[in-house]
């Protein structure tokens, strides 16, 4: 019998082994590079056939969309699920360092870049000098553009600071502003509109980030009982935001897509079909979270459904692309 002489990493039998995580590893790779290009990629095939224009720069503007969405997320649950861990009996002192200061960061990245373009007519600015700063005091777009930079601004620095829930304050102004901005004054009942969004980014920014955090404090805190705990208030929670977003979605689709056309404009407008999309996606996530509340209720393990949760996660980050891209297309009834 020949034997293998073993290199310096080991034997020759765990040469060709694959280091444990390195598969998930990949997912997740693949399911970031999809999100991104999402945006990317979208504006085109959704627009096919339906006799739409695209407007420039559509892809840009819905992954700048994209990670704004993301950055305010992050903080969002942070705040969250940090409120949650303090009210669950002998949970570990212990909590995953946060996120928020990159995040506002890179919100506040993503808002200055948004607002070029609003200072610009809408259009992406060729250079420099076609960015109009002053002009964005002269008209309600924005004067919202110009919320959002303070508002990421503001709670970057509150999360640096040593009083992190200050932040709180900032990224209500900035779920505030992108309301507003979703729902210009010439459209019918444009306060209802303002409302719908209103609820739905936060609920949404409430279940993202805050799942995300809620699977960080899992992983620091072991096999803690507290631990299962944590997971089940979550699912709680979550069950309502799931609620409230799907209530708000429904209500927001309706107003601009009236049930008398809707079948015909899901396949026959680029919003439709995103919105399509964007239905599909968030049916599978709430099956991913179903699966991992059944799992919460019945295993012996109750941290066994962390499993389904990070899928979950992933999912949600699709979610979040589609819904840049879907900010960034034109509104198939224009009031």
């Amino acid at each position: 019998m020949t034997l293998t002489k073993p290199g310096p990493g080991g034997t020759g039998a765990h040469r060709g082994a694959r280091r444990p995580g390195t598969g998930r590893a990949a997912a997740v790779l693949v399911l970031v590079a999809l999100g991104a290009l999402i945006p990317l990629l979208g504006p085109s095939p959704a627009l096919h056939g339906t006799g739409e224009e695209e407007a420039p720069g559509t892809g840009g503007i819905a992954l700048l969309r994209t990670v704004l969405f993301a950055a305010l997320a992050i903080p969002v649950g942070e705040l969250f699920v940090r409120r949650l861990a303090r009210s669950v009996p002998g949970a570990p002192a212990a909590l995953p360092r946060g996120w928020s200061t990159a995040a506002n960061s890179i919100g506040l990245a993503a808002a200055v870049a948004l607002a070029s373009v609003v200072a610009t007519g809408n259009l992406v600015p060729g250079s420099l000098a076609d960015i109009d700063v002053g002009g964005l005091y002269d008209s309600r777009d924005g004067k919202l553009a110009l919320l959002e930079v303070n508002g990421f601004l503001a709670a970057a620095l509150c999360a640096a600071s040593g009083r992190p829930g200050t932040q709180a304050w900032p990224l209500a102004a900035i779920v505030v502003a992108e309301a507003l901005r979703a729902h210009p004054t010439t459209e019918y009942s444009p306060l209802t509109g303002t409302g719908l969004t209103l609820v739905h980014l936060t609920c949404a920014s409430l279940w993202v980030g805050g799942l995300v955090y809620a699977l960080r404090t899992l992983k620091l805190w072991q096999r803690a009982p507290a631990g299962g705990a944590l997971l089940g208030r979550y699912a709680r929670v979550a069950a309502v935001l799931l609620a409230a977003i799907t209530a708000t979605g429904v209500c927001s689709s309706l107003r601009r897509m009236p049930s008398g056309t809707i079948l015909e404009q899901l396949t026959d407008t680029a919003y439709g079909r995103v919105l399509l999309a964007k239905v599909i996606l968030v049916a599978g996530v709430a099956a991913l979270a179903l699966w991992a509340r059944i799992r919460l209720a019945r295993a012996a393990d109750p941290l066994s459904a962390s499993s389904p949760a990070r899928a979950e996660v992933y999912a949600l980050a699709l979610v979040v692309a589609v819904s840049g891209l879907l900010t960034a297309l034109p509104v198939p009834i224009r009031w």
